[in-house]
């Protein structure tokens, strides 16, 4: 996530907190910004100028149609510079991710960066692979006593970071719980 003034759409997972914290204070630059940890559903989104009522209610509507889930956090998975934990399911996040990009085309995940979009909450973010290989191998021994992390997830939060600083903005629930 960038310094420029620009917003997010993530699910905040604050169970994970006691586990991804430490970590992600050392090691996510979003997190020194103020961004909880959590699994992004867009990003980025909107400028936050551009975050009209109009827009707020069209999420509204579009949040409140997809069931309300829990997901379990219970593996951690890498990409090239990134530790992560996946959770399980992560269908559900990758249909709130596909419903917000339909419903605003002109912002796709992540830019239009990458071909598949992998939910994921991120612990640490670096470009050295061996360093990050360490911080791997530490977190491991760390996580084995916390995981797995459940989480009800109930919401999605739009998130800003006008002022250098990442905010809550708004919260849209999600509608009925869904029955596993």
């Amino acid at each position: 996530m960038s310094t420029a003034s620009e917003s997010a759409l993530v699910v905040l997972i604050p169970e994970a907190e006691a586990l991804v914290g430490r970590f992600r204070a050392r090691y996510d630059p979003s997190a020194a910004l103020g961004m909880p940890a959590h699994v992004t559903i867009l990003y980025p989104f909107k400028s936050p100028g551009d975050l009209a009522p109009d827009v707020l209610r069209k999420l509204a509507g579009l949040f409140s149609s997809c069931p309300a889930f829990t997901a379990a956090f219970t593996q951690w998975g890498h990409f090239p510079d990134v530790l992560y934990l996946a959770p399980t399911p992560d269908e559900p996040f990758r249909k709130l991710t596909e419903l917000v990009s339909q419903g605003f085309p002109e912002t796709p995940p992540y830019g239009g960066q990458f071909a598949e979009i992998i939910p994921h909450l991120t612990v640490a973010q670096l470009d050295d692979p061996q360093r990050l290989h360490d911080i791997t191998r530490e977190f491991q021994r760390v996580a084995e006593s916390h995981l797995p992390i459940r989480a009800d997830v109930t919401e999605v939060a739009l998130m800003d970071n006008e002022g250098g600083y990442w905010r809550i903005r708004s919260r849209f629930p999600l509608g009925t719980h869904q029955k596993n």
